[in-house]
């Protein structure tokens, strides 16, 4: 069997670097180094390895054991880092590098209550975090392909090689202004009206709306929709009449309350289940961030 232990560091980055961004081209400009010198790194990899790591198209892709290198370089940097803060005295610290920590994160969360866990460990540690916005649908995938060391996700199975902590439940109202209401359910809200009623959705991934659509009716309808990425925005296109929407539960009592807006089904609230997922690193940053995620989700979801 091909002996591949010792991997040289500076190539694993650079295959990872080159995946993240996309290009050999993109890759070089950020390690300041040539394009054929990111190529040849790459290359030389391949060949200890004894297997092609990228799909050479634009973007790059990489291939199975590619993900498995790219998870491995991206592990590596982390906990270099962490140990190089320990090694640092605090007066030095200024002097050392911050830990980078990618994270793929649902729309609702993050525009809710995820910052304030990133505030809470940003102010332990020198890091600081990249944050990619994803449907919980699909931040899973991002884990596997060695993109993020964590993830706010709907999968409960834990990503091969990560450990997984139940969040809570986000429950949903589907909503609409007493107007639209008026305008679009007179007749009630049944197949029918569902069909012909616009609603609001975040983007394509977005299927809050249809399958909350599919449970009342049984039937799968495509109703006219307006895709607005931008939970502010996405918001307030509800509350203007633009469309009906599932909005957070918590977001929209008081206004339920006073009859600002109408439940379309009174009562049926859909609710998503939501897990937090990450690398089994032995990292403390890690675990303080899971930790911070925990404690802040507790707050604004049932259990």
């Amino acid at each position: 069997m091909k002996d591949i232990t010792q991997l040289d560091p500076v190539a694993l980055r650079t295959l990872a670097v080159a995946v993240r961004l996309g290009t050999f081209e993109a890759a070089a400009r950020e390690l300041h180094v040539t394009p054929s010198a990111v190529s040849q790194r790459i290359k030389a990899l391949e060949t200890r390895i004894g297997r092609v790591l990228l799909h050479r198209v634009k973007p790059l892709e990489p291939t199975e054991a590619g993900l498995v290198l790219v998870r491995l370089a991206t592990q590596t940097e982390l906990l270099e880092r962490e140990a190089v803060a320990e090694l640092v005295e605090e007066a030095d610290a200024s002097g050392t590098a911050y830990a980078s920590l990618p994270i793929a994160v649902n729309a609702d969360a993050l525009y809710g209550w995820f910052v304030d866990a990133l505030a809470e460990v940003q102010s332990r540690h020198r890091v600081v975090f990249e944050v990619v916005r994803e449907d919980h649908t699909r931040t899973a995938e991002r884990l596997r392909r060695g993109e993020v060391v964590a993830a706010i996700t709907g999968e409960p199975k834990p990503v091969p090689g990560c450990r997984v902590v139940r969040l809570g439940r986000l429950r949903y109202a589907a909503v609409a202004t007493r107007d639209f209401h008026a305008t679009h359910f007179a007749d009630g809200v049944g197949s029918a009206t569902l069909a012909e009623a616009p609603i609001v959705a975040f983007d394509r991934s977005d299927s809050l709306q249809h399958d909350f659509v599919r449970r009342v009716t049984r039937r799968h309808l495509a109703p006219p929709v307006t895709y607005l990425p931008s939970v502010r925005e996405f918001d307030r296109a509800i509350r203007v009449g633009m469309g009906w929407g599932l909005l957070p539960e918590s977001d929209v009592v008081l206004e339920l309350d006073r009859g600002d807006l109408v439940e379309l089904v009174p009562g049926r609230r859909p609710e998503v289940p939501l897990f937090w997922q990450h690398w089994r690193l032995g990292s403390a940053l890690v675990d303080d961030l899971t930790d911070a995620v925990v404690g802040a989700a507790r707050g604004w979801m049932a259990g």
